[in-house]
């Protein structure tokens, strides 16, 4: 089955910071029982995987759905009035599934792919880190942070997670695949990621999925978007 996801990023105040930690902890449970939705998750975002790389200001929330007629209906949803009435500004990506591989708790929660296209993509990461393995995987973050951050095609980019620590992901938008896979099977730096990711069994679970972006709605410098094709968070 064709599922439709959306991904919605919040910028809220400092002075909104403890509201927000509030919506964090209660928008899960609502969201997931919000008819028409198949998965929903809430992320933290930041600039890195360390917790002083965490963006308190920023928030967002991923949410697939049976199709985009079920999807229509998420501004009424009470997580979404909740984030409306803090956030200064916000940004909504509708999403259809190109590729994945990959579990997310447990699941796979994005239904069946879609044909590719030559449009625009988003780059979803996710992984549950083991915890003797952490050390080892921060240290070789910095040198693919730094080559994604000049990487020809990227539009925007940031990190994301379910909790501070443990649970690291990443998001990125590409002018079209063709840019993300120069990068992602090119680029040495995140080559050699790739292969010690396999050789030295850093993930629990691990989740890579890449959709095509079928818009793009409200500001966008929430997202960190650079038209000149560097985006940074």
């Amino acid at each position: 089955m064709k599922f439709l996801a959306t991904l919605h990023v919040w910028r809220v105040p400092r002075r909104a910071v403890p509201l927000a930690f509030g919506r964090m902890a209660r928008d899960p449970r609502r969201l997931r029982a919000t008819p028409g939705v198949r998965f929903a998750k809430m992320l933290g975002t930041g600039t890195g995987f360390a917790v002083r790389d965490a963006d308190l200001t920023r928030y967002a929330a991923l949410v697939v759905w049976d199709g985009p007629d079920a999807a229509a209906g998420f501004d009424s949803t009470a997580a979404a009035r909740g984030w409306a009435r803090i956030a200064t500004a916000s940004a909504r990506l509708d999403l259809r599934l190109v590729k994945a591989h990959g579990r997310w708790s447990g699941r796979e929660p994005f239904g069946d792919p879609g044909p590719d296209e030559e449009k625009m993509v988003l780059a979803l990461t996710r992984a549950r880190l083991r915890p003797r393995k952490a050390v080892t995987f921060w240290r070789a973050v910095p040198p693919v942070a730094a080559a994604v951050d000049e990487a020809p095609g990227l539009l925007a980019h940031f990190g994301v997670g379910e909790a501070p620590i443990g649970w690291q992901g990443t998001v990125s938008v590409w002018r079209n695949a063709a840019y993300l896979a120069r990068f992602a099977y090119r680029h040495p730096e995140h080559r050699a990621a790739i292969i010690r990711t396999s050789t030295e069994g850093w993930y629990a679970e691990d989740l890579f999925a890449r959709f095509a972006v079928l818009d793009v709605v409200g500001d966008r410098s929430v997202l960190g978007w650079s038209e000149g094709g560097h985006g940074r968070a």
